[in-house]
Formats: structure tokens, C-alpha cells, sequence
């Protein structure tokens, strides 16, 4: 019999917010039980640290460079052949809904699903708009909550006698991190600050103190759920050129600076600097923390329906994010780089026929593996064009020797408005990580500011988990160095990307 799929994925979900993974700041005990039930990865990685690349790979199994999705403003041929369309093929019903970001349109719309509802673009929190198999609909609610109330639906009308694969995407915890108000007093207590929250970007490159995510200096008023003043002083500068969002700002005088709670009206003083900035820490994890309960909530409601059916034993169920996230690591929010918080995956999976409770993998994975591994288990052919690898053994505890234990990443969009991250690509193995940094658009027109050279960082990750000390450049890491590069140029003329390093 073949099993039914069930891939829940949240978007900007870090694995420091599942607790699963140990770190103590929130408690997600419905996504925890998939882990306990089955097994959780610790080292999955995204190919591209931002949302419409990760799902383009998802779905297609290939990098961003062969499916054409390299960019926020990518839009991915609806021709594409998918991991949906080669299920629906062997008899499989398939669903998405939920978040697609894939492009709007006749040409971009999801294709290989016999059902889908999704939200346009980023979609909203409360009482969002969905296209719903090409008809645009206002649905009243929360939208975690509606999310998997449609899930549910399509589940409880499909034909039993196929096997499903569901595609449930959740908006959340993405960026303004509106959560459900039943949860307005979650996590009264302050959240513990990151090791590196006040990091002072020494001995990096110069694109960690360039970049324009640092929750103390970049984050607006909207996203802490505060009143933006009208004018004067403490408007802060916009959040893009164009935005009428605006930063708070640290001013150099506290006397007579204050922030009002838009919802209660509660005023907010500060006597220091480093208080204002722990001050919105607070605010941001609080509020990222409690859109991660509804989800977990929902998780929930999922693995009880499948109880409820009899279909557990038959059915492989996935919570994975879109990528990870910053939650005040270096100072920031947001994603991009291939630093570690934002390139690890959080991906806890269950399949009580075939992976055994309670099991941690050690091995590394990539985004582009999901998809030969949904086939793998389905019974299908993996096709030839997808660059990825079925996981299945790993997940079954037999690991091979060849397994090749390295994860490429590389990200385009270079120094975009919003964020100012800058491009760059990357390896990977168990102990190390090499970056570059080519400091223009690569083949982007028009993004290249000029007059920047490239660097490189290295990074000893079983010595410096918090990637404070680029390496590169020490004598002691020469024989490193030689052998990263390697690895780099290898791995990108095996997926038909473009080496070009001595």
C-alpha cells in the first residue's frame, strides 16, 4: 500500500523555536510528537536562505539556477515538471494550500495538484484573501487557522481509495508576526538574549555589519505592534526608500523618547540605549513566538484527525520550514545568509512502517532531497533531472558510505533595498563551512553597486558554532582552505553551476 504524505511547512520557522531541538525558549509539544513518533534531522539545509527559491526547489527537486527561481521577484513556470505532478501520475491525490509564492497568473499558479487554495504573495494574517483554484475569495479568520480548516476539508472529501499528498503551507511566523489575540499573554517572562545578540561583526566579512537586519536598528513599529508617530524625532528613518513604514530609531537622548502599544496604549520609557534594544527583542520574539503556537495548535489538529481515521500507521508526516531565521543571533531578524540559524532547515518527520521513534539524524540533507525522497517512498521513479537524493535510508538508520555529507547554498539577490544582504555562495561539510562573497550581481542585471572586491570566510563549526572567527585567512587552516575550495568547485560542476575559483 502506498503511504499518504502529509508536508506541513511554516515559513521563517527557526529549529531554536521547535522545542525538539532543545534551546528552551517555547514549548511545541504537537510538532515535538512527530519528532518523538519518528526522527528529527539536525542538519538540513536550505539551497537558498529566502522563501520563493526554497519552495521552487521543493516542489521541483533541482536548484535555483536550473528551475529558474533565483529571486523574491522569480515566478516559476507552471510547465515545470514537479514532485506533484509525478505523484498525481502514480494515482496520488494531491493538495496545496496555503502559502505558494510562487507567482500569480495562468502561467504561475500551481500545477499537479487536483485542489489548491492559496494566498496571494506574503497573504495576510486576519481574514485573508485566497485564490482558490483560480477564483478569488476573502475568508473571515485567522489564517493559521484557516489554513488547516481547508486542509481538513479536503482531506475529509477526497477519494479513500487513493493514497494523498498534501502540501500544507502556513503564512506563519512570517514577518509582521500578527499572532492570534487568545494569545496576547503568552510568554509574560522575557526571553533569554542570544550569546551574539550584541555581536560587533569583527573578524567577518564585511556583509554581517553591512547588512539591514538588526532587530535593534532596522525594525519597524509595525512589526512590534507599536503606534508610529506622525512626525518629529521619533518617526525614524523608512524601512525602504518609498516605505511609509519607518525604523525606530535609537536616539542618542532617551528624556523624552517613548513607544505606545497601538493595541493598549501602554507607554514605554527607556533610561539606556541597550535597554530600548533588549526592549524590542522582547517585543519581536514575544510576537514570533505566539504566531508559532497556532501552528503548533494546528499541527495538532492534524495528527488527531489522522488518528481519528485510522491513518496514522500509513501516512508520512513532515513539518519543515521554508528555511531557518534569526531570532536575535548577531543582532538580527530575517534570513539570507548562509549563516547557520538561517541555513538550517528545522525538519522532524514520522512513519511509524519504516523510521524508528525517538531517532536523531546527524547527517546532512538538502531542501532539493524532498522530493526524490516523497517518490522514493511512493514507489515512484525518481527522474533524472532532479539534482537531488532520496534520504529514505537515513531516514531508516542505514546511512550509506557514499552519502556526500555537503550542502551548497547560494543566494542572489544582492544588496536588495529592504536588507542589504549581499550575494554570495557556499559549502558545507560536517565541520566546516566556506563562503564567498562575490560582491555583485553575478547575473542579475543591474544590481552590481561596483568597486567591491570578493571575500571569503571560513568557518570552524565544531570549534566556533557561533561563527565569530573566519578562519580563512589563518595559516592553520591552509590545508582547509584548499580542500573546501575543492569541494566547492566540485559541487558546482555536479549540479551545473559555475566554478571559477583557484
Amino acid at each position: 500500500m502506498k503511504p499518504n504524505i502529509l508536508f506541513i511547512m511554516a515559513d521563517d520557522h527557526a529549529s531554536k523555536a521547535i522545542s525538539c531541538y532543545g534551546q528552551g525558549i517555547n514549548h511545541t509539544p504537537h510538532i515535538d510528537r512527530i519528532a518523538n513518533e519518528g526522527m528529527r534531522l539536525d542538519h538540513c539545509y536550505v539551497t537558498n536562505s529566502i522563501c520563493t527559491p526554497s519552495r521552487a526547489s521543493i516542489l521541483c527537486g533541482t536548484y535555483n539556477h536550473v528551475n529558474g527561481v533565483v529571486t523574491l521577484d522569480s515566478k516559476i513556470n507552471k510547465h515545470l515538471p514537479n514532485v506533484a505532478k509525478h505523484l498525481h501520475t502514480d494515482g496520488y491525490q494531491t493538495a496545496m494550500i496555503g502559502k505558494w509564492h510562487l507567482g500569480e497568473g495562468s502561467d504561475h499558479e500551481p500545477s499537479g495538484f487536483d485542489f489548491w487554495s492559496v494566498v496571494p504573495g506574503q497573504g495576510e494574517y486576519f481574514d485573508p484573501e485566497m485564490i482558490e483554484m483560480g477564483e478569488h475569495i476573502r475568508v473571515p479568520g485567522y489564517a493559521t487557522d484557516i489554513i488547516t480548516d481547508k486542509c481538513l476539508d479536503w482531506l475529509k472529501a477526497r477519494d479513500e481509495s487513493k493514497p494523498f499528498f498534501m502540501m500544507c503551507h502556513h503564512k506563519a511566523p512570517h514577518r509582521s508576526w500578527e499572532y492570534d489575540r487568545k494569545y496576547e499573554d503568552l510568554y509574560t517572562e522575557d526571553v533569554s538574549l542570544p550569546d551574539t545578540f550584541e555581536d560587533d561583526y569583527k573578524n567577518r566579512a564585511k556583509a554581517a555589519a553591512a547588512a539591514k537586519m538588526k532587530i535593534d536598528g532596522d525594525i519597524t513599529y509595525f512589526d512590534l505592534g507599536l503606534v508610529q508617530p506622525e512626525g518629529g524625532s521619533e518617526i525614524g528613518e523608512p524601512s525602504f526608500v518609498g516605505s511609509s513604514d519607518r525604523k525606530i530609531p535609537t536616539p542618542s537622548d532617551l528624556s523624552t523618547f517613548k513607544l505606545i502599544d497601538k493595541d493598549t496604549g501602554e507607554v514605554f520609557r527607556f533610561e539606556t540605549q541597550q535597554q530600548l534594544a533588549h526592549f524590542k527583542y522582547q517585543r519581536y520574539i514575544k510576537r514570533y513566538l505566539r504566531t508559532i503556537a497556532s501552528i503548533d495548535d494546528n499541527v495538532g489538529r492534524m495528527l488527531d484527525y489522522l488518528d481519528e481515521e485510522g491513518l496514522t500507521d500509513n501516512t508520512i508526516v513532515i513539518y519543515t520550514s521554508d528555511q531557518g531565521f534569526f531570532l536575535g543571533e548577531h543582532g538580527w531578524f530575517d534570513k539570507r545568509f548562509m549563516y547557520e540559524e538561517s541555513f538550517q532547515m528545522p525538519f522532524v518527520i514520522r512513519y511509524p512502517k519504516a523510521i524508528k521513534a525517538g531517532t536523531v539524524c546527524s547527517d546532512i540533507v538538502c531542501n532539493v532531497d524532498f522530493a526524490p525522497t516523497f517518490l522514493d517512498y511512493a514507489g515512484s521513479t525518481v527522474p533524472n533531472y532532479m539534482q537531488g537524493a532520496s534520504f529514505r535510508p537515513l531516514l531508516e538508520g542505514n546511512t550509506p558510505a557514499d552519502w556526500p555529507q555537503v550542502a551548497y547554498h547560494r543566494y542572489w539577490m544582492h544588496r536588495d533595498q529592504h536588507h542589504n544582504a549581499y550575494a554570495h555562495y557556499g559549502v558545507r561539510n560536517q565541520r566546516y563551512k566556506l563562503i564567498y562573497w562575490y560582491n555583485d550581481g553575478f547575473d542579475l542585471p543591474g544590481t552590481n553597486p561596483g568597486g567591491e572586491k570578493p571575500e571569503w570566510e571560513l568557518f570552524d563549526c565544531e570549534k566556533d558554532p557561533l561563527e565569530l572567527f573566519n578562519c580563512y585567512s589563518d595559516p592553520a587552516y591552509a590545508g582547509i582552505v584548499r580542500e573546501l575550495t575543492d569541494l566547492l568547485n566540485s559541487k558546482m560542476r555536479e549540479i551545473g553551476d559555475v566554478p571559477a575559483h583557484a
